[in-house]
């Protein structure tokens, strides 16, 4: 399976956005796991998921070719 990394603030400065391909990932808890391995500050940021431009609350399958947003909190008025 391949997807879209696009990752946004300070997240950004040591996840640059990439496609990557993945075997033993096939939902968001699978997806954190791989990235807070391979990506170690990450481990230690709270951040929230988006797949497909949807903010994910809860764990949720991930398709071939999807695009997944790593952000870190923000609010909004």
């Amino acid at each position: 399976m391949e997807i879209e990394i696009i990752a946004f603030g300070k997240i950004a400065e040591f996840i640059r956005g990439q496609r990557i391909s993945l075997t033993a990932v096939s939902d968001t808890e699978q997806l954190r796991k791989y990235l807070e391995d391979s990506y170690p500050l990450l481990s230690g940021t709270k951040y929230k998921l988006a797949i497909n431009k949807r903010i994910i609350q809860q764990k949720t399958a991930i398709q071939n070719n999807d695009s997944v947003a790593i952000m870190p909190p923000f609010s909004g008025g």
